[in-house]
């Protein structure tokens, strides 16, 4: 393996499990911090070619390269150590390269060494922030560091300018024109605009038929990922990037699978975002409008825990009759069953969910975020 001339400052690991959540946070964090703190930065991933679907500059055939300032190494295995960076981010509970942890153990001092672990709004959360893991054999501690939602855990992956941005784009005629262009025209007038981004999901077939008895239009974006095959069975045909299928009031247009900033602008541009995961999730409280979260399934129903701690949150302010629609609706999307009650009353929602959307977004951004926390926390600990 090549070897680069200085020492990098953070080491961040990632393997890549669900898709492009996990790949999708690394990048953004990595990104920022090289952007925003002029941090050097070396981000270690095991499969380019999905790290390429979000960044098509990548060249999955290398195995160091240099984007947006970032040094790129192809997690390799046989791993051939080099000197570890001054912090090192375990993502995700991803178990670095043993070769890497003993090299970490010849450092004086050694490392900061940082597991960020998958964001939830749990109440345990706050009181594992930070706790420290030894190693049981060699001289280190690992630091557990969770993302959430108050001041006493990790915080939330956002940019510094993300705000302005999304300001700068809704305010901007010509770049929304820009974007519908790419994305097969501007919608017919008065559609409710929802973007699509989900996991695999029997709610996907229920739903697209109420969407195409709506008394309004209906056009639903979806970039390609593994909602396509629903939505093929609803069309009857096959479906690829650029096609468009019709229906009653509902128009569904397939979108080729958008890297960061273009997916971004579409949930900036939508009435009603449903996400999933992690990293599109976020993306959706930045965005400032109503969505719906699919959450990563997990055995015996645990992820359901999660999506319970985060309704609790996200909907203490709400009035009783929006919050209950929000709450039903949300499990019906992630257990089922949808129906036309559930979908109905929800978007009856939709209104007070606009204004709520702004809020939440609004009082997140209060906080620090979750690069400053980190680096905060490594600074206490070099």
């Amino acid at each position: 393996m090549l070897k680069t001339s200085s020492r990098p400052d953070w080491d961040i690991f990632c393997q890549v499990i669900d898709n492009f959540g996990d790949i999708g946070v690394c990048w953004r964090l990595a990104r920022q911090l090289r952007s925003e703190r002029q941090l050097r930065v070396r981000l270690w991933v095991d499969e380019l070619e999905t790290f390429r679907a979000l960044l098509p500059e990548v060249d999955s055939g290398r195995s160091i390269q240099e984007l947006h300032g970032v040094e790129i190494r192809r997690w390799e295995t046989p791993f051939v150590s080099p000197l570890p960076a001054s912090v090192v981010l375990e993502t995700f509970a991803c178990r670095i390269p043993e070769a890497f942890v003993a090299a970490m153990a010849q450092q004086a001092p050694p490392p900061i060494w940082i597991n960020l672990d998958y964001l939830s709004a749990e109440a345990w959360v706050a009181g594992c922030h930070t706790l420290p893991s030894p190693h049981p054999r060699l001289p280190l501690n690992k630091f557990f560091f969770f993302p959430g939602f108050s001041r006493a855990t990790g915080g939330l992956l956002r940019e510094r300018d993300l705000q302005a941005r999304r300001q700068q784009f809704t305010a901007d005629a010509e770049q929304q024109r820009r974007f519908w262009h790419q994305a097969g025209g501007a919608p017919r007038a008065g559609s409710l605009l929802i973007s699509l981004f989900a996991y695999e999901n029997p709610a996907i077939g229920k739903l697209l038929p109420l969407w195409q008895a709506a008394g309004t239009p209906v056009c639903c974006l979806v970039p390609l990922s593994r909602p396509l095959p629903a939505i093929e069975r609803y069309a009857g045909r096959p479906l690829k990037a650029g096609d468009v299928v019709r229906r009653g009031a509902l128009e569904i247009r397939i979108l080729p699978f958008l890297e960061q900033d273009a997916y971004d602008r579409l949930l900036w541009l939508c009435d009603l975002n449903f996400v999933r995961g992690e990293d599109s999730f976020l993306r959706a409280q930045w965005a400032a409008r109503p969505m719906v979260w699919q959450i990563y399934p997990q055995q015996e129903a645990a992820h359901l825990v999660k999506l319970d701690a985060f309704l609790a949150l996200y909907c203490r302010e709400l009035p009783a009759a929006s919050a209950a629609g929000v709450h039903e609706f949300w499990h019906a999307w992630n257990r089922g069953p949808v129906d036309a009650v559930r979908w109905q009353n929800f978007a009856a929602c939709l209104p007070t969910l606009r204004e709520h959307a702004r809020n939440w977004q609004e009082a997140l951004a209060e906080e620090e975020d979750l690069s400053t926390r980190l680096l905060s926390f490594a600074r206490s600990r070099l």
